[in-house]
Formats: structure tokens, sequence, C-alpha cells
């Protein structure tokens, strides 16, 4: 048809990943006839307002918030393409109603995060921040507070093992871990069996593994799922990590975990509220590694999630159902339907 089919991308993308972002756009959308994209203004970056999806197809989501309100006048809307995974400022149940469908890009993320992780147990197992504190005060190897400790026999446990935590456990599978653990109501013991993953209950899992790390989505049943009743059940020579979303755990439980010194240290990449606020507790321990919630970005994570995120994109300008449908109910419903058939040839 005559009209272009048209993108909005949230401007949150020009200032967090400017440069991926072009090099996609270009590669992927600049030689398809009728198809359009423009920034998105958003209210400071946060939040998509009323009112301004009414003109588009499809919108790029990088952090910017979807809710109810976001969508009025937006019948045009058929598909939100999130660059990433988790998708809790998103009103997944209002963009169903509305026949939006929603699509995430696991393949791109489930390796660099993984990889992330994995930089936080090294360099937490290798004592690396003391490391690096004696060495540039010229100091040398006796003057280190304590030894760091092997991986080799250690239990390496997660909390979820979908995605990202079943492709950690591909990846380490070769470190010399003594066993791999996992608490997933979702996961049955047979999917992870070939990963020599054993799925066991919370407690168990924090009892055991002397690194914990978070690898769920964020959602209703997710929220405070780690409090400090777990964190009293770990070793204190294990680690905390959390690369996953911030609310998930309990912020209060772990910062008493760290300060009273149940657990050795924690790598956390995410927060409560993002970004922190300056007077966190936790910028003031040395036993902890922070990161600003970019521990998994490169250039290789920016541009594989615009691809798969652009393939999504464009399959529903073909008039196609695209790969990585968060809320699949939507996909036989009549508005959805009827958006398709907008754009088949």
């Amino acid at each position: 048809m005559s009209e272009p089919f048209r993108i909005g991308i949230s401007d949150d993308f020009y200032t967090e990943a400017a440069g991926p972002l072009e090099h996609v756009l270009a590669r992927k959308l600049s030689n398809v006839p009728g198809v359009e994209w423009e920034k998105l203004r958003t209210d400071g970056g946060k939040f998509v307002s009323a009112g301004s999806l009414k003109k588009y197809d499809a919108v790029f989501a990088l952090a910017a918030a979807i809710h109810e309100e976001s969508l009025l006048g937006a019948e045009r809307l058929a598909v939100v393409a999130r660059w990433g995974v988790g998708y809790d400022r998103i009103d997944v149940p209002a963009l169903t109603q509305a026949g939006v469908a929603l699509t995430i890009t696991p393949a791109a993320v489930r390796r660099p995060v993984a990889e992330a992780i994995l930089t936080l147990i090294f360099a937490l197992s290798k004592n690396l921040l003391a490391q690096d504190r004696v060495a540039r005060a010229g100091g040398w190897r006796g003057e280190l507070p304590k030894m760091g400790i092997s991986i080799g026999g250690r239990t390496l446990g997660s909390v979820g093992c979908g995605n990202i935590g079943q492709e950690l456990f591909r990846v380490a599978g070769s470190l010399g871990f003594g066993r791999f653990l996992a608490c997933d109501p979702n996961v049955p013991q047979e999917r992870v069996r070939q990963l020599g993953v054993e799925m066991v209950d919370m407690e168990t899992l924090f009892r055991e593994s002397d690194f914990v790390t978070v690898n769920t989505l964020l959602n209703a049943q997710t929220r405070g799922l780690v409090r400090e009743e777990h964190f009293r059940l770990m070793k204190p020579s294990a680690f905390f990590i959390n690369t996953a979303r911030g609310p998930v755990v309990e912020h209060a439980g772990l910062v008493r975990a760290l300060r009273e010194n149940w657990i050795a240290g924690a790598g956390i990449d995410v927060y409560p509220v993002e970004p922190p606020p300056k007077d966190d507790p936790l910028f003031g321990m040395d036993h902890v590694i922070l990161a600003p919630h970019a521990l998994a970005w490169t250039n290789e994570l920016m541009i594989d999630n615009g691809s798969e995120a652009c393939d999504a994109v464009l399959a529903v300008a073909r008039g196609e159902i695209p790969n990585g449908v968060v809320n699949r109910e939507v996909l036989d419903g009549a508005a959805f339907q009827a958006k398709l058939a907008r754009w088949r040839g």
C-alpha cells in the first residue's frame, strides 16, 4: 500500500546506544521500501506519553516505559520491539488488550549476560578490587587483605534457569565447577539434565552454593523474591551476583548481609532504582563490585539486539508473525490479525 510503515524509536536510544543504533538501522532498514523511522520523544526519556504512538505501526523500546495511557489513540500500532529481554517497564496486558505484540531479543542477550556474570565471578574470587587498590598505592602482594579462591570444585547456583541461566551453565561447563544448582518452577529437571544442572529449592540453592547468581525476569511473582532469610542461609565464604533486575532482591536484606559479613561479597549490576541514589550503602563497601547496569553492554550486544528487533518489526511490515513474542495470546486476536492483513502483500 502507498502509506509507509512507520517506526518510532524511543529517544533514550540516542543517548545510551548511539552509534550501534545508527549502524543497525542503516544496515537493516535503509533499503527496505516503504519503511520510515524517526525519534519518538518521551517524557524525560523515561515514559511514552499518551497520544504519542498514534502515528506509528511499530516502536523500538530501550528503557522507556509504555503504560496503558501510552496507547491512547494508537490504533495502528502493531508491535513494540524491546531491545533486550526485560519488559518490566512495559504494560503487557495493556498491549494485549490493544492488539499489540511485544517482542524481545533472547538470542542477542544470552551470551553477553552470561559473560558478564562470569566476569563478576572471576573478579570476586580473585579479589580483583583489592589487588588493584594495593598495586595503585605502590604496595605489593603481602599487603593484600586476603587471598583469592579457585572456582575449581565450587558450586554455582542460579535463581532462574531460563534463557540466560542455561547459557551461564553452558559456558561455565568447562571451568571446573563442582556442581551446578538452579531453582526455577518453570523448568523441569529433564530440560537441564544434559547441562549437569540439579534443580533444587531456594533454600538448598542458597545454603549450598559458593556463587549465587540471579537470572530471572522481574514480575509480580519475582519482585522481592530474594530476601534477608535467604542471605542468612549462605556460607560466609559465598558471593552473591545480580545482573538481572534490582527489585528481584530485597535491597535492605542484601545491604545487611554485606554490612554484617554474612557473605564474602557481591557483584551488582542492577538496582531497585536506576540510577541508584548516591547514598546507597553499597557504594561504601570494599567487598562489593558495582556496575551501572551495563556490564553486558558491548557493541556486539547492541548490534545483535538491534538486528533481532529489526527482524521482528520487518516481519510485521510484511504481514507476518514475528519471532520473540512475549504475549503470544495476542497473535490470534482479531485486532492484531487485522493489522497484519493491512501490510500483507
